[in-house]
């Protein structure tokens, strides 16, 4: 048997998006900067898709820009925003449990020149209110801030720390790539600047992602060579993948209250089967504040490589954190912020579900992290 359970590192595309885009591939093929009647029809199928996507975002589709997915779009928003403001002030604020999509971007900044606050978190993965109020400077131009992390799940209160920030010049930015079908998003009323998706984290296509740039938000534009996108990003636009997210996007959120509950029913399932088979475990984070499909758990009977190994070979998939870092021997960089040097860090796996999966499916996860505890029991 064979259980995918790494949602929250990719997800497979939906057989609807696949046939929307098999139908791009195959008849509307032309370049949507050509003038000729080829041309204008692959504009359109462009022109569709941005209006269909910013309607379900409440956006203008002028606020819309298409890139390869999540981290062009990071990077297209924290050196935007940082190289066209710093007339205004170099100081920068993220936190500590970025993707390194982000914190590495801002490592880079720092070489730069630019001074960079990285908020602490609680042992929730939350970042307090006051702690972002303290780290506030009058020259603090940029604030970049996850909706819900990729590790543990935990949500951040992205609306009070855009009304926080409405008094303030410092833009704000936040990488929403975990919360698309398992929030509801009205960018408008959140009150973000700038906002990151990326369509492989929705059942949608791998390389195809956007940002979202509210209007008379002041940023430099990185990509050259043509006037694509407005002139904002360079590059010939990938028509079948962007028709693909704006299924995925439509399907996402059709059926997110419907997904959600799978998901909290399977989550619940898993922590029952692991009570009922007595096996000891701790959860990291608050699941009351968390996303529906993460769920990292704390195993204290094993190293989490020897962990992921095994459940490997036996065909559980899953991982210890971000699949950006597969393979670092290096304890996660979330959890560390959440526990310090607790041993957790080093003893802690990501299960991220699906709508997809089954009660059978948990009930073959359980059973050979229950092997793996009898195993370790045996062998201490």
């Amino acid at each position: 048997m064979k259980i995918y359970a790494d949602y929250a590192a990719t997800t497979p595309v939906d057989t609807q998006v696949i046939e929307s885009m098999m139908e791009v591939y195959q008849k509307h093929y032309g370049n949507a900067s050509s003038i000729h009647n080829i041309g204008r029809d692959a504009r359109s199928i462009l022109d569709a898709s941005r209006m269909s996507i910013a309607k379900l975002l409440n956006v203008q589709p002028k606020e819309i820009i298409f890139t390869s997915g999540a981290t062009e779009s990071n990077n297209l928003a924290i050196k935007g925003v940082a190289y066209q403001n710093q007339h205004k002030g170099k100081h920068l604020i993220t936190t500590k449990i970025e993707h390194h999509s982000v914190l590495h971007v801002f490592q880079q900044l720092e070489k730069e020149g630019f001074e960079v606050t990285y908020l602490d978190v609680d042992s929730n993965g939350i970042v307090q209110i006051e702690t972002l109020k303290s780290a506030l400077r009058e020259d603090t131009i940029l604030v970049s801030i996850m909706f819900g992390n990729n590790e543990v799940g935990s949500i951040q209160p992205i609306d009070e720390i855009a009304s926080i920030l409405n008094n303030h010049k410092a833009i704000f930015h936040t990488d929403g790539v975990q919360t698309v079908g398992h929030l509801q998003l009205d960018l408008k009323a959140l009150g973000v600047d700038l906002f990151t998706i990326t369509a492989h984290k929705f059942y949608g296509p791998k390389g195809v992602g956007l940002l979202y740039v509210k209007e008379k938000t002041p940023i430099q534009y990185q990509q050259l060579g043509g006037s694509q996108e407005t002139k904002r990003r360079a590059g010939t636009e990938n028509i079948p993948l962007i028709k693909g997210m704006q299924v995925a996007l439509e399907l996402a959120q059709k059926d997110l209250d419907d997904r959600n509950v799978k998901m909290m029913n399977l989550k619940s399932e898993l922590i029952h089967r692991l009570q009922e088979k007595m096996i000891p475990f701790e959860i990291n984070g608050d699941m009351n504040q968390s996303l529906s499909h993460i769920i990292n758990i704390h195993f204290p009977f094993s190293d989490v490589e020897i962990m992921l190994t095994i459940l490997d070979m036996n065909g559980v998939y899953v991982s210890s954190g971000s699949a950006c870092t597969a393979g670092s021997i290096e304890p996660s960089h979330v959890l560390s912020a959440m526990y310090g040097n607790d041993i957790r860090t080093k003893q802690s796996i990501r299960i991220s579900l699906s709508h997809l999966m089954t009660n059978e499916s948990i009930d073959y996860i359980v059973s050979q992290i229950e092997s793996i505890y009898q195993n370790a029991m045996k062998e201490g």
